[in-house]
């Protein structure tokens, strides 16, 4: 299946690096592809590294003024004239979505998949990663979104929390098989 990542192209520490590169090699030896950002730098390139040497396909959608930083070797590379496009296509071509760690623009592509989700625009699986405890405050925030009543669907409907990276790719996997 093609895999959505949303991450960080920030150099991060092990305790983030650790788990990417985990859930990459999973990923890779699943026989999947890596839908992606398309940058070699960061948590961005410990992925697609390690979904790379694990056998795996890359599929990178850079944007124009990141074109610089592209991956050389994937097998597929597009470059979108803006953002707004790059995420449209790196949704469209995705089977599955997972969200790791990641600032503002991990969150701007999270919020709009959950968006599609929450209008019934798309049935694709989403898995929020929480690698270390990082989105411990936004899974607090959506939970009391759907305790007062913010969120038209059940939040499990629209996303699936997963602390490990196998847990993660079971959860996707699993929820592809029974579609």
């Amino acid at each position: 299946m093609n895999i959505c990542v949303f991450l960080s192209a920030a150099d991060l520490d092990e305790r983030y690096t650790r788990p990417a590169r985990d859930f990459a090699k999973l990923l890779g030896k699943g026989g999947h592809t890596l839908v992606w950002g398309g940058s070699d730098v960061g948590l961005m390139k410990v992925v697609a590294d390690g979904v790379h040497e694990a056998g795996g396909r890359l599929l990178g959608v850079s944007v124009e003024f990141l074109a610089a930083k592209v991956r050389p070797d994937a097998d597929e590379m597009v470059v979108a004239a803006d953002l707004a496009e790059r995420k449209r296509l790196l949704l469209e071509k995705a089977d599955a979505v997972v969200i790791m760690v990641g600032g503002t623009g991990t969150l701007d592509e999270a919020t709009e998949i959950l968006e599609l989700k929450k209008h019934g625009h798309t049935k694709k699986p989403v898995v929020l990663l929480n690698t270390a405890g990082f989105y411990d405050g936004l899974q607090e925030q959506f939970r009391r979104m759907e305790a007062e009543g913010f969120l038209p669907r059940p939040l499990s409907e629209l996303v699936f929390f997963a602390d490990e990276p196998a847990a993660a790719l079971a959860y996707l996997e699993e929820s592809l098989h029974a579609r």
